[in-house]
């Protein structure tokens, strides 16, 4: 695996199916739902595109409603990976965030790391219904080649510095986040 060194120049925040549906009977939600809603203050704060993913919205509803503001017009999709949400951007650096980590977020994965990209996914900020299919599916996903990152880290590797006119702000949000 080699190194990813991000940055908000070269990276945009992928949120995969985050949806009230899908997020009920998620082990640890709540901890994802707010994981998710960090990176989604420190992308906008430090400029990064956010792009997201409805699976079948019209049984499945949209984006929570805590990330809803963030992510534009989600792309609706039907197939389990959410890469060609993706394939249109210029940008070579993925951070994934969503549901459910062995299955969404892990083709995902497999489908960007096969076309060339660079992808970080935050464990912290991804689940599945039960921790054990979360574990596996994370295990998976590094020995794929992805780093896995905690959204924090993410977060200060954007950054970069202490001098960036961002830095106080996304401070903030890092002062004020739960878990």
């Amino acid at each position: 695996m080699s190194c990813v060194q991000l940055s908000p120049d070269s990276s945009l925040l992928l949120v995969v199916d985050v949806q009230e549906k899908f997020l009920a009977p998620i082990w640890e939600a709540e901890r994802v739902l707010a994981r998710c809603d960090f990176l989604c203050q420190v992308a906008k704060a430090l400029s990064v595109p956010i792009l997201a993913t409805e699976q079948y919205p019209e049984r499945m509803g949209g984006t929570h409603p805590q990330l809803a503001g963030y992510v534009g017009d989600p792309k609706r999709k039907m197939m389990f990976s959410a890469i060609e949400a993706v394939q249109a951007q210029p940008r070579k650096q993925v951070v994934i965030v969503g549901i459910e980590t062995h299955i969404c977020v892990s083709l995902t994965t497999h489908g960007l790391l096969a076309a060339g990209y660079e992808v970080v996914v935050c464990p912290d900020a991804v689940s599945a219904r039960t921790q054990d299919r979360h574990k596996l599916g994370m295990e998976r996903i590094r020995d794929a080649g992805a780093a896995p990152a905690h959204t924090e880290a993410v977060a200060y590797e954007w950054c970069k510095t202490a001098d960036n006119p961002a830095f106080r702000d996304m401070l903030n949000i890092v002062k004020a986040s739960q878990f």
